[in-house]
């Protein structure tokens, strides 16, 4: 029996091709990425990390309890806890306003400078006879 040749190393097919994992300059950019990119189809890059130490502050915000209920079940339909939902929408809702931010500071420093308007208004007539 003869093997296929459309496998390729760790049994992906050339049928399945995938994006190269780029070098990340922000977190922002890693999340987007991994959110439009399938994970199992870049197993290959995984290796095994050992003493890994993660450390976070803990903060404490009040929330309306319909909010948190919602949230809740949100999370529970795509298999995460509240906690990460909302860490990851902190983020995403964080980069989006310092990135809109940016921009209008760079279209802000680009516009004319402007000048105060005088309190009184001034009517100048020019005679055509002059």
């Amino acid at each position: 029996m003869q093997k296929s040749n459309d496998k390729k190393k760790h049994g992906r097919t050339k049928k399945e091709a995938r994006d190269p994992v780029p070098k990340f300059k922000s977190l922002e950019e890693e999340i987007e990425f991994w959110e439009n990119h399938d994970l199992t189809k870049y197993r290959d890059y995984w290796r095994e990390v050992k003493n890994v130490k993660i450390e976070l502050n803990c903060r404490h915000f009040r929330i309306e309890d319909e909010l948190a209920k919602k949230i809740g079940q949100l999370a529970r339909q795509r298999g995460v806890s509240s906690e990460t939902l909302m860490n990851l929408w902190v983020q995403q809702k964080l980069s989006e306003t310092l990135k809109r931010d940016k921009r209008r500071q760079r279209a802000s420093s680009k516009r004319a400078p402007t000048y105060p308007k005088s309190r009184s208004k001034r009517t100048i007539g020019i005679s055509q006879y002059a």
